[in-house]
């Protein structure tokens, strides 16, 4: 695990255990440990959550840095059910934006348009289909970070 990277506590421990518990499609993909990516590895440490000390501090971070690289709205696709989420792997959402950064303190949420309302869901569960580079990389960026272990 890089040494950036935080330790979570309990409670988020207790809440990822339960989610890939009660998981439909296990293993998630996007949660795989993936091969180191130096430049990736360096955007994080030096853009992203640069001067963060503690959870909170890089939750911030991750939030402004995706607010400001991802074009809204765009489609994506579940790529895994969860337990916080009402989508199935394989369903077409519109994403409208991120959720209030009050709401991303522990996991980065966005705003989908879903049976004629917005929800919440984890940015983790989707991958975009028709999103910019900016996008595209943002969020890979998103799933890198969780899939090196990492946490909020």
């Amino acid at each position: 695990m890089p040494f950036w990277a935080p330790v979570c506590d309990l409670k988020h421990q207790v809440a990822v255990w339960q989610d890939y518990a009660f998981e439909e499609s296990r293993p998630n993909p996007a949660m795989r440990k993936s091969k180191k990516e130096p430049v990736r590895e360096e955007r994080i440490q030096n853009e992203i959550i640069v001067d963060a000390y503690g959870p909170e501090e890089q939750a911030l971070g991750w939030y402004y840095y995706l607010e400001n690289q991802i074009s809204f709205p765009f489609t994506a696709r579940c790529i895994a059910s969860k337990v916080v989420s009402p989508l199935r792997k394989g369903e077409t959402v519109e994403v409208r934006g991120l959720a209030p950064e009050d709401s991303c303190a522990h996991d980065m949420l966005v705003l989908i348009h879903w049976h004629s309302r917005n929800v919440a869901v984890p940015l983790s569960q989707l991958v975009p289909v028709d999103g910019d580079r900016s996008t595209i990389e943002a969020i890979g960026d998103w799933h890198y970070w969780l899939a090196q272990g990492c946490c909020l």
